[in-house]
């Protein structure tokens, strides 16, 4: 925003210390850090991968980490710039040759604790040395790049990494605080005084455009060659779209119904029961002292306002049944699916 001032979590922290607390721990806020100081480097002094003709390395030396690559003749190193993803499934590293900045081909996975093609690279070795080294993302995949890991970097839609604070912080959804920050600490402002609030939005808009934004959108993946093939199970507000029967004005279905921008996600399966029965009722079911089962429900009261069916199968871990994990390969991971629906046993993958 031309003209605004980011002025750090710090000062965020002075009337938001609890949400500040929490965000800070989160996977978001370390989407994008520098190799100083990286645990996966710090740990792993000498990562090493060979393809074809070329190999590569990844080598550490207390604050500093480089990636290389040869092909026996010639040899291209460059020191790691940044670090893009927190390795809870992979992180990916850029670097600067030549005045451009360019995405390393290999990237770090901690389903494997080792390094593979980076996702979305071809899965053989390049035809040259200059495109083993990395792909040049230059210009507006840079922009979008730091954009959505860090915070502050574009300015007037210009990239300016001297101003980037790394990880996406309070100000990267909120936008800068300086004039709410002063109109709050001087006692003349309203809360909402120049500050962006994305709770506002509508549940399609918050999902959709604001969250899409980053994690991709229906439209965005719609613009995709095959809608992005079986990569676009790690598009959560397209796939959410899809879902069928669910109403994405309904604020029920938006990103924020199941998960806190503030807090980590959460991992066990168990957790996401309470957010399914906001919409559908438990089925009836209680189990007697002698282990049989009566008609009568203890469930908890379900609001009126809760009109889809009950499922006949289950009450608890609804998301391992209507959100299935898949496994994308090349990653390592099984993402969990977004796009609500009834599986079943050898159906095939719904684009």
């Amino acid at each position: 925003m031309p003209g605004e001032k980011f002025v750090g979590r710090e000062v965020c922290a002075t009337c938001h210390a609890q949400k500040n607390r929490l965000q800070s721990h989160t996977a978001m806020a370390h989407a994008l850090g520098t190799a100083a100081g990286n645990n996966v480097l710090r740990s792993h002094p000498r990562l090493t991968f060979r393809a074809g003709p070329y190999s590569y390395e990844i080598s550490s030396n207390g604050q500093q980490s480089y990636y290389r690559v040869t092909d026996g003749k010639e040899t291209i190193t460059e020191p790691i710039l940044y670090v893009f993803g927190n390795a809870h499934v992979a992180q990916t590293y850029v670097l600067r040759r030549k005045d451009k900045l360019y995405e390393g081909r290999l990237s770090y996975y901690s389903g494997i604790d080792g390094l593979d093609w980076t996702i979305g690279d071809a899965q053989d070795p390049p035809p040259s040395l200059e495109e083993a080294f990395g792909r040049d993302i230059s210009g507006d995949e840079a922009r979008n790049c730091f954009s959505c890991h860090g915070t502050a970097a574009v300015v007037n839609n210009q990239l300016q990494l001297d101003r980037l604070v790394p990880g996406v912080n309070c100000e990267a959804c909120h936008g800068p605080g300086g004039k709410h920050a002063e109109a709050m600490l001087s006692g003349t402002g309203r809360e909402d005084r120049y500050i962006f609030n994305p709770k506002k939005l509508d549940p399609d808009t918050l999902s959709q455009e604001f969250c899409g934004a980053c994690h991709r959108s229906a439209n965005t993946v719609g613009m995709m060659p095959d809608l992005g093939g079986l990569n676009n199970v790690r598009f959560q507000p397209y796939r959410l779209s899809n879902s069928r029967g669910h109403n994405p004005n309904d604020e029920r279905l938006a990103c924020t119904a199941c998960h806190d921008p503030h807090a980590d996600l959460k991992q066990d399966d168990v957790s996401y029961d309470s957010k399914c029965t906001t919409c559908h009722k438990p089925r009836d079911k209680t189990v007697t002292s002698a282990g049989n089962q009566s008609n009568q429900s203890t469930a908890k009261v379900v609001p009126s306002s809760a009109v889809g069916k009950s499922c006949p199968v289950a009450n608890e871990r609804c998301v391992t049944c209507h959100m299935p994990k898949v496994e994308l390969a090349g990653a390592h991971f099984k993402f969990t699916d977004h796009r609500i629906r009834i599986t079943r046993p050898g159906e095939p993958y719904p684009f």
